[in-house]
This record gives C-alpha cells, sequence and structure tokens, in this order.
C-alpha cells in the first residue's frame, strides 16, 4: 500500500515540475523588459522649462502663540536727583512815564519832581530814568548832585542812582557868564524794593565836600521820569 503511494507522488512532482520552471522563467522575462524600458526612457533629453506660475493667495493668519514666560525685574538704578520745578505766570510788562513841559524849577536843594508807581513784585528790580535839561552857574569851583529817592529814601540795593555836574572857579569874569543848559538822564537799576505802591522822586542837592552852586531843572523844554520793573 505504501509503495503504491509514493509511486503517485513521484509521478505528480515528475508531470507538475516543468510547468513551475516556465512560470518562473516568465517572470523573469518582464521583469528584465521593465528594466531596459525603465533605462530607456532616463536617457531621453529634458525639455524646455514651463513658464514660472504666479504667486498664490495670501495664507491666513496662524494660531496665536502661546504667552511667553514673565521676563524677571531688573537691577535696581541709583537714587537720582530731586528737582523742584518752578512754574510761574509769564512776565507782563509793567511800566509808567511821567512827564512834564517846561518845569523850569530853579531850586538847589530838594525835591524836584515825584511819580508813584504800583510795583507787582517784591522779587524783582526797579529801573528808573530821568531825562530833562540841567544847568549849574557859579563864580567859584561848585557841584551839584541829582539823585532818585524810593519812599523818600535813596537805593541802597546796590548804590544809589545820581548824576553830578561839576563847575571848576576859572576866571570870575568869565564864570559870571556861564549860562549852559543840557539835556542830560539819570539812571540806574535798584533792588530790594517791596511791592506796592512806590513813591519815586527826583531832587537836587549839593556834591560832598564842594560848595553849592546855582541849579536849574527842566528848563525850556520837557523833562520825563520813566519807570519800568524787570524780573531779578
Amino acid at each position: 500500500m505504501m509503495a503504491s503511494l509514493r509511486a503517485h507522488i513521484f509521478i505528480f512532482v515528475w508531470i507538475t515540475l516543468p510547468f513551475c520552471v516556465t512560470e518562473k522563467a516568465k517572470v523573469r522575462s518582464f521583469r528584465q523588459l521593465d528594466t531596459e524600458s525603465t533605462d530607456q526612457y532616463q536617457t531621453c533629453l529634458q525639455g524646455p522649462s514651463g513658464v514660472q506660475g504666479r504667486d498664490g493667495n495670501p495664507g491666513v493668519n496662524g494660531i496665536p502663540g502661546t504667552p511667553g514666560i514673565p521676563g524677571r525685574d531688573g537691577l535696581k538704578g541709583e537714587k537720582g536727583e530731586c528737582v523742584s520745578e518752578k512754574f510761574e505766570e509769564p512776565w507782563k510788562p509793567n511800566y509808567k512815564q511821567c512827564a512834564w513841559n517846561a518845569l523850569n524849577y530853579g531850586i538847589d536843594l530838594g525835591k524836584i519832581a515825584a511819580c508813584t508807581f504800583t510795583k507787582q513784585r517784591s522779587d524783582s528790580v526797579l529801573r528808573v530814568m530821568f531825562s530833562g535839561s540841567l544847568r549849574l552857574k557859579c563864580k567859584t569851583a561848585c557841584c551839584q548832585r541829582w539823585y532818585f529817592t524810593f519812599n523818600g529814601a535813596e537805593c541802597t540795593g546796590p548804590l544809589p542812582i545820581e548824576s553830578i555836574i561839576y563847575l571848576d572857579q576859572g576866571s570870575p569874569e568869565l564864570n559870571s557868564t556861564i549860562n549852559i543848559h543840557r539835556t542830560s538822564t539819570v539812571e540806574g537799576l535798584c533792588e530790594g524794593i517791596q511791592a506796592g505802591l512806590v513813591d519815586v522822586g527826583i531832587w537836587v542837592g549839593t556834591c560832598a565836600d564842594y560848595p553849592r552852586g546855582d541849579a536849574s531843572t527842566g528848563w525850556n523844554s520837557v523833562s520825563r521820569v520813566i519807570i519800568e520793573e524787570l524780573p531779578k
């Protein structure tokens, strides 16, 4: 029985073996043709480049990123200087003029004229100016002094505001005929005057260590006192 089964198996293998070998050969032939065809197309010449395409439409915004890690505090800086600012209103002009036509004041000692002025600030300064005709006449050497006062006192911040005329002795005959009137000015700045009403006066007096002469103020002309408040 076993001998008969072995005989049948041998006959079956001997019949089918040639067919398997043939199929494998066909498969190898097909694969070889594919390889040769691929090699042939790879050696073809490359054609010209095509027209460059247009830019695409802008894309939409992406999803917002997550917040970053908070930064650390920096190093402590040095202590700054304390600066105080002073805010003040803009300065407004404040001035006054008093004028007289032909004073013809012939006194040698005393107050010639006055002009009142309202000072707005205590930390400001006053500029005063007298302009008018002055004259001094004498037969011997003499000197006269014209000066300003503020509320009856001369300026002390820093010094008096004055102008002098000195006339030398010369010859008695010549000096007796000298009578020259000249327009002159007395001008200066005075500090330390408080705010409020200020009586500004122009005076005439003697010079130290010199005799008095014959003085004249404002002859036949206009005389004026100008007062102006200025920032310090």
